[in-house]
C-alpha cells in the first residue's frame, strides 16, 4: 500500500535510521518511496513480503524512471523472480542493495539529475 505524498516533489534523503527517514525538512516513520511525482509513505516492513501491488505507484511513474533502487533493510535481499520479471517487462531497471547503501545510491543519482527512484524498506539504527 502508498500512501498519499509527504512532498509533491523528489528529494534527496537526509538520514535513515531509527525506523523511519528524514528529507525535505520532515521526518517519516516507516518505509518510503522516493519518485519523481514525491515522496510516499510505504507499507512494505519485510521485502520478504513484497508483492507487485506494493509497487503500483512506482509502475505508473515509470515514463519518468530509468530504474529503481531497492534498499532491502539491514541487509541485501533478492526480491522474488516474478517481481523482478515485473519490472524487467516493464523496462524498468532495478537495483537491489541494503537500505544505507541503496539511500547513499538514490542521493548521488538523484544529484546527477539521473531519472532514478528508490523504494527503501527502515531500518532501527544505521551502520
Amino acid at each position: 500500500m502508498v500512501h498519499k505524498a509527504h512532498l509533491p516533489d523528489q528529494v534527496p534523503v537526509d538520514a535513515y535510521g531509527n525506523h523511519g527517514f528524514r528529507f525535505g525538512g520532515m521526518s517519516h516513520q516507516g518505509s518510503i518511496l522516493a519518485l519523481p511525482s514525491g515522496m510516499y509513505g510505504w507499507a512494505v516492513n519485510d521485502i520478504i513480503d513484497l508483492r507487485p501491488d506494493d509497487l503500483s505507484q512506482v509502475f505508473e511513474d515509470r515514463d519518468r524512471i530509468g530504474f529503481v533502487i531497492l534498499g532491502t533493510g539491514k541487509t541485501q535481499v533478492w526480491p522474488t523472480p516474478e517481481l523482478r520479471q515485473d519490472f524487467d517487462q516493464r523496462r524498468i531497471g532495478l537495483e537491489v542493495m541494503d537500505t544505507g547503501a541503496a539511500v547513499r545510491t538514490y542521493n548521488v543519482l538523484l544529484a546527477e539529475k539521473r531519472p532514478v527512484a528508490a523504494a527503501l524498506v527502515s531500518v532501527d539504527d544505521p551502520r
